[in-house]
């Protein structure tokens, strides 16, 4: 069995390698530069969890022309990043408009020639930001059209295992898996210490808290 892996070098990308890899599967894993606040550091730490599951392939796609669109903190630079707020109404400035189709499209390509039976992305639907490209009804209109629009005699499966977890259930799973959380960077908006203050920062702490373990990246102090 052969899987696309999304591998943003993030915690839950790097577990659902993991995952991918102890189910059987040869994984190539597939990293995006997409013209992120901290994409020198994901692209660092992609590389090392990549490294240290040995993968069978690494592919790293430049999608930058995102960044010519705007209208998301994560990619202009003008656009001060949200800290998380829980009585915030509405999406987070974080969103990066439809950027889950685009990485789902190219990682189809790259499914279809590689002859992979399955592409694995790590998205979530229990505590996250409350992106739209997240929710299960979007995966499954995706799943429909790797289905439509690809060779009658392909056949690719969208898994998403993390769908319907929180983040604590992703941690134990990594945990268990042996995920080397010290390599893995979530923070949008610093490439040393991560900030604390951000939504990925805010979610990766309180599921470390939960289960009552430490979080072996640095924080920048309160």
């Amino acid at each position: 069995m052969r899987a696309i892996c999304l591998l943003s070098g993030g915690m839950d990308s790097s577990t659902l390698a993991y995952l991918a890899k102890s189910e059987g599967y040869e994984i190539i894993a597939l990293h995006f530069n997409y013209g992120q606040r901290t994409e020198q550091r994901e692209r660092n730490a992609s590389r090392t969890i990549a490294s240290l599951l040995g993968v069978a392939e690494f592919i790293e796609v430049d999608i930058g022309f995102l960044t010519r669109f705007g209208g998301s903190s994560l990619i202009d630079p003008s656009i001060p990043v949200e800290e998380f707020d829980v009585s915030r109404t509405g999406l987070p400035n974080t969103y990066v408009p439809f950027r889950n189709g685009n990485l789902l499209s190219i990682a189809t390509s790259c499914a279809e020639v590689r002859q992979a039976d399955a592409i694995f992305i790590g998205v979530q639907s229990q505590d996250y930001s409350g992106y739209p490209d997240c929710r299960p009804r979007f995966i499954a209109a995706f799943q429909q059209a790797i289905d439509l629009g690809t060779r009658d005699e392909t056949k690719i499966r969208l898994i998403t295992p993390f769908l319907h977890l929180t983040k604590s259930d992703i941690l134990r799973t990594g945990l268990r898996l042996g995920v080397p959380y010290e390599h893995t960077w979530s923070c949008y908006q610093n490439n040393e210490q991560a900030c604390g203050r951000c939504g990925a920062c805010h979610f990766r702490k309180a599921a470390f808290a939960g289960i009552g373990r430490r979080d072996p990246i640095r924080y920048s102090p309160e």
